[in-house]
């Protein structure tokens, strides 16, 4: 099922021009929180591909214990050792803040682990978020943490949930889905159940799916503080089909999750009004970017598998990113055209 040539067409439109009107920034500052003593690979590849799919700025937020080797991987990353054992949230909470105040969208969750300091910074950073009503993406072991305390995320519009298998069974009975529903109704279910949260499920197809009608879109709560928010009841649900490659790679949910993170942070220079027409909803923007990652990402897996095969690790997708979003897009926004 192709994407809906209307909503391709919007995803154009949030994607900055290269034609030397922006400044650095413009195009996007993207922060990664995660990166423990056992993870850090996953923070790395979904803050370097944030970084090659065309974000300007690309910050990891990570512990001590991972920030040697994550620094050693590249020197394009910023990386921030600020999330330590031996602290409290409150400890690191002003640093914390000042530091989201710089970003267009933080994802929650590659390397996060499960130790309970790493799962306190992550609640932590997610409240600052919220309060300043930053776009969010939340993977891996951010999504245990919301599964445990669905208020953490309940409501708030301006985020992507992206669970693969594993994840969504597991959040579809935290949520409290019936288990005789529909496989293919699931995620617009999660996502009406979470007051409209977007759901972006991994799988064979990627379903991308929005749903305000529910009871839980109307609370005080789940409104967001932003001038066009739209009040309106919507139900989307987005198949994604692009072929992707033939073996699914560990780190792969990781460049989704930066790809994902990418385009929200197009999406927030766009409403700033950095480039583009602003006509645009900022509601919009959790669908658009969920179905621009997918394909992308998709895409870049089916390039890196061509030339790897069987050996395909991670790594190789990242130098496929340009390609696939020249292959997506087809040089929109080169140039200045759109």
């Amino acid at each position: 099922m192709p994407v809906p040539r209307a909503l391709f067409e919007q995803i154009k439109q949030i994607i900055p021009p290269l034609n030397g009107t922006l400044h650095k920034g413009q195009s996007g500052r993207v922060g990664v929180l995660g990166g423990a003593l056992d993870y850090t690979g996953a923070p790395f590849f979904a803050a370097m591909s944030a970084l090659r799919f065309g974000v300007d700025l690309s910050h990891v937020i990570c512990s001590p214990t991972a920030a040697g080797a994550i620094k050693s991987y590249s020197p394009d990353l910023i990386v921030h050792p600020i999330l330590r054992e031996d602290l409290s949230p409150s400890d690191v909470k002003p640093e914390l803040s000042s530091l989201l105040s710089r970003l267009h969208v933080l994802i929650i969750g590659p390397g996060l682990g499960r130790e309970p300091y790493m799962q306190d910074f992550a609640k932590l950073a997610l409240n600052i978020a919220r309060e300043r009503g930053m776009f969010l993406v939340l993977d891996a072991d951010a999504l245990l943490l919301v599964g445990k305390d669905l208020s953490l995320i309940k409501g708030y519009r301006r985020a992507v949930l992206t669970p693969n298998v594993v994840e969504f069974k597991r959040l579809s009975e935290q949520v409290g889905i019936d288990p005789n529903t529909p496989a293919d109704q699931r995620a617009e279910t999660i996502s009406r159940e979470l007051g409209g949260v977007a759901v972006l499920q991994k799988g064979a197809k990627d379903v991308i799916a929005v749903d305000t009608t529910g009871d839980a879109a109307d609370t005080e709560k789940s409104q967001i503080n932003t001038k066009d928010e739209a009040k309106e009841k919507t139900k989307e649900v987005i198949e994604v089909d692009v072929e992707g490659g033939l073996k699914r790679c560990g780190g792969q949910g990781d460049i989704l999750s930066g790809a994902v993170g990418t385009f929200l942070a197009f999406g927030k220079c766009y409403e700033e009004g950095a480039f583009g027409d602003g006509k645009i909803a900022a509601s919009r923007m959790p669908l658009l970017a969920a179905t621009a990652g997918s394909m992308v990402t998709r895409t870049a897996s089916r390039l890196a598998f061509k030339k790897e095969g069987r050996g395909l690790v991670t790594q190789d997708m990242l130098g496929e990113i340009g390609r696939s979003f020249t292959e997506v897009f087809e040089g929109v926004g080169d140039k200045g055209k759109l």
